[in-house]
């Protein structure tokens, strides 16, 4: 483990990396984990890929943000981003699910396969 990995150890002392420490969100006092609704994302068929950040909101700190490839372009509509945000709250916490999802043609990566988020928060912070 690196300076800026966050993890847990459970029961059985098997350690479990769960985010990096700056892609944390902080939204009214809570942290948020954007791995953790990142993978259930990626588990619905329509989704090709996606990633999940904080942006400013003047009441709670930050607020989760998603933006989302799908694997038909079709389906970047306003009607799919509420049916997508209807099977996340069934499926995590309430305030892990973003509170907007914006779709993109292609999520923006290192040269390693890394999310470049840092370009997706400056573009949806705006």
């Amino acid at each position: 483990m690196t300076v800026g990995d966050i993890g847990y150890l459970d029961d059985e002392g098997y350690l479990y990396l769960t985010d990096r420490r700056h892609h944390m969100i902080i939204s009214g006092g809570v942290n948020i984990y954007p791995q953790e609704t990142e993978n259930v994302l990626v588990t619905h068929p329509k989704v090709l890929d996606a990633a999940v950040f904080g942006v400013p909101d003047e009441e709670m700190g930050q607020r989760v943000m998603a933006a989302v490839q799908t694997v038909d372009p079709a389906d970047a509509t306003e009607e799919f981003a509420a049916e997508l945000l209807a099977w996340l709250r069934n499926r995590l916490s309430h305030f892990k699910c973003p509170k907007a999802i914006a779709f993109e043609v292609q999520l923006p990566r290192t040269d390693t396969g890394k999310l470049y988020k840092d370009g997706l928060i400056e573009k949806y912070s705006a």
